[in-house]
């Protein structure tokens, strides 16, 4: 078995725990992969997140964007998120009990030759020459820059009809998962992740159409007209420079996240927002 662990980078906790981590699976004859970064800290050979896609399991040691920056390197590689003590949307076990839990997937693997899991959606973005990595957690089409002077002129359509026209800063869609994040700054919905569909939210619109949850098998298009560029980016790390006027669609993805472990609590991780 292959075991891939990503750990939160300048944090000496995430870092032993990887160590710990690191040294049981060894013991247990599993191969062990380090991201770069964590690798060079504990002063061993590291791996291209990029390769941890052919892992049996991803273990990410961190917050939210941790686990992010993991899930596009896995793909479709089962993630089990660790949290640094305080319960998150995507990373549902305690460091104490981080070196047990990872074990049970070990077990869980060699018995069964594979792992329990759960999926969550991700959103594909594309355009007319262009497909940028799927997204965990929302797709965003906004202007170059945002406020005064800035956004752009959009369309939006879903599933070929009109949904809303004018100047924005830009227009956010986010999955259930997504909707804790970017989406609820900018006024979202919180979306239960039993919910089969995504959301779309005008930023700073000035029409200001509401929020709107769709369908998951919904297809939403992005229109961007006028003389400046815009750009489409990926969980906050990804972007694609568009000249207007283009077309930007996004609809729920192929490949979605599978996670392995136990899940956490929406409600409690719910506290983290207060």
């Amino acid at each position: 078995m292959k075991v891939a662990i990503v750990a939160q980078w300048g944090n000496d906790r995430t870092a032993r725990l990887a160590g710990d981590l690191r040294e049981r699976l060894v013991s247990a004859d599993v191969t062990v992969w380090l991201d770069a970064a964590t690798a060079d800290e504990l002063g061993v050979p590291g791996r291209p997140i990029e390769a941890f896609d052919a892992a049996d399991l991803v273990v990410s040691i961190g917050g939210d964007g941790t686990f992010l920056f993991a899930a596009h390197g896995a793909r479709t590689t089962p993630i089990l998120g660790v949290n640094l003590g305080e319960v998150g949307f995507l990373n549902a076990v305690n460091p104490e009990d981080a070196v047990e839990a990872v074990m049970e997937e070990v077990r869980n693997f060699r018995e069964a030759g594979e792992l329990p899991t759960r999926s969550m959606p991700r959103l594909a973005a594309s355009g007319e020459d262009w497909q940028l990595p799927s997204a965990v957690n929302e797709v965003v089409v906004q202007g170059a820059r945002r406020g005064h002077g800035g956004g752009a002129s959009v369309e939006v359509r879903v599933d070929g009809s009109r949904y809303a026209t004018g100047h924005a800063d830009g227009v956010l869609i986010a999955t259930p998962t997504g909707s804790t994040a970017y989406n609820l700054s900018e006024d979202g919905p919180l979306i239960h992740p039993g919910v089969s569909g995504f959301v779309v939210t005008e930023m700073a619109g000035a029409q200001g159409m509401p929020p709107l949850v769709v369908d998951r098998d919904a297809t939403v298009s992005v229109t961007v007209e006028g003389t400046e560029n815009a750009v489409v980016v990926v969980d906050g790390r990804i972007r694609e420079r568009v000249e207007p006027p283009a077309d930007v669609t996004v609809e729920i993805a192929e490949d979605p996240v599978r996670m392995a472990g136990p899940a956490s609590d929406f409600f409690e991780a719910l506290k983290k927002l207060e």
